[in-house]
């Protein structure tokens, strides 16, 4: 009986790139797979046919010889059916892509043992520190509760005096081998946990884990600048790997307290300072709070409220660099509550001397500007 052309059972042109052979064989594979047709010849052959096709279109040596010679061209019975050749999944790289995760079998198609050394898990910790710490750098002492390989058996679970046995049932290989269908499928040995030996006489501190649950105390260098959300990754300071593997990170994540007084946007620095009327109008020095001190900045005359003055290089210094940030000082006039006989005169000269307010109506562009301008004519009378 003559084959059919692999293009033909994938259902693909014969320009059809990786991507297209993978995703046509990955739903035949999920149609036609044994367990989901159990008892159906058809469906078992149908199966078979696309895997054949496959493992010779997704080698590219194979399916250059293919396209030139047609089956005659591929090195027929490897193994697995006529024309079958399973070197195509020998590092079953795309097998356990498109079939490990569709049926629950996990890594019984990638042949891991996973009695090997496995690295530790990464922890978390969450820090909370001022403004002021943020912003000068500090270091800080934290302590984390954390898995550390077991001194009494030096992370191997076993008593002293005593070792891990290999294990009977897989014979060291951590799993253990069965038919599937149409597959051989591995699967995590039950009697050892996939770690290929057995403990006769448990370690008493550890009770046969290799690791045990430590207070650990911990240095952190917090750099100048940070900002909440960043972290900092202390290699290695995470929980021990089991069967000698390393050690996992531990990540600090920052929180920077709230500042009373300034307002932070990346490097830079906001706040806002009252000012009296008369520095405004007729022009003056003022005093802004910095982190560095009090700095002496000038007003120019006739400085209106709400106007931002910069000051240069007073923000937050910028992490791995030399720079730092801006300081942007907002002045507001500061009135008085409570005045003397002789500033009230003063004022009242001025305000004879002042042009009066008035409020002309303008051509208003929406009803919206009317209301606004309605609403300032009521205030002031």
């Amino acid at each position: 009986m003559s084959k059919r052309d692999y293009y033909e059972v994938l259902g693909v042109p014969r320009n059809a790139s990786d991507a297209d052979l993978k995703s046509a064989y990955r739903k035949l594979a999920l149609k036609h797979h044994p367990d989901r047709n159990p008892g159906d010849k058809k469906a078992e052959e149908a199966f078979k046919e696309a895997a054949e096709a496959y493992g010779v279109l997704a080698d590219a040596d194979k399916r250059v010889a293919y396209d030139r010679f047609g089956h005659a061209g591929v090195r027929a019975n490897a193994g697995g059916g006529p024309g079958f050749d399973p070197s195509v999944f020998s590092e079953f790289g795309d097998f356990a892509d498109i079939l490990g995760s569709m049926f629950g079998f996990g890594d019984a198609f990638g042949g891991r043992r996973r009695g090997g050394p496995q690295r530790g898990a990464d922890l978390r910790y969450d820090l909370e520190i001022s403004f002021e710490e943020a912003a000068t750098g500090t270091e800080t002492a934290i302590q984390i509760p954390r898995q550390e390989t077991c001194d009494t058996c030096a992370g191997s679970g076993a008593a002293p005096g005593s070792a891990p046995s290999t294990c009977g049932q897989c014979r060291g290989q951590g799993q253990v081998r069965f038919q599937q269908g149409f597959f051989t499928v591995a699967r995590t040995c039950p009697a050892c946990r996939g770690t290929g030996t057995t403990i006769s006489k448990p370690c008493l501190s550890c009770h046969g884990a290799g690791r045990v649950t430590k207070e650990r105390k911990i240095t952190v260098k917090i750099p100048a600048g940070i900002g909440t959300g960043q972290q900092l990754r202390l290699q290695g300071e995470g929980e021990a790997g089991s069967a000698g593997g390393p050690s996992g990170h531990l990540y600090v994540v920052v929180h920077v307290q709230e500042h009373e007084f300034f307002r932070r946007d990346g490097i830079n620095l906001y706040c806002e300072i009252p000012v009296n009327f008369t520095t405004l109008a007729l022009g003056g020095e003022i005093l802004v709070p910095t982190l560095d001190g009090q700095e002496v900045v000038k007003v120019p005359e006739g400085t209106q409220t709400g106007t931002t003055l910069r000051i240069k290089g007073k923000g937050l210094p910028e992490i791995g660099a030399r720079q730092r940030g801006d300081l942007y000082a907002t002045v507001q006039v500061q009135t008085p509550k409570k005045l003397n006989k002789e500033q009230r005169h003063l004022l009242e000269q001025l305000s004879k001397l002042l042009p009066k307010e008035r409020f002309e109506p303008r051509a208003q562009d929406s009803e919206d500007e009317r209301n606004l301008f309605d609403r300032v004519k009521d205030m002031f009378g």
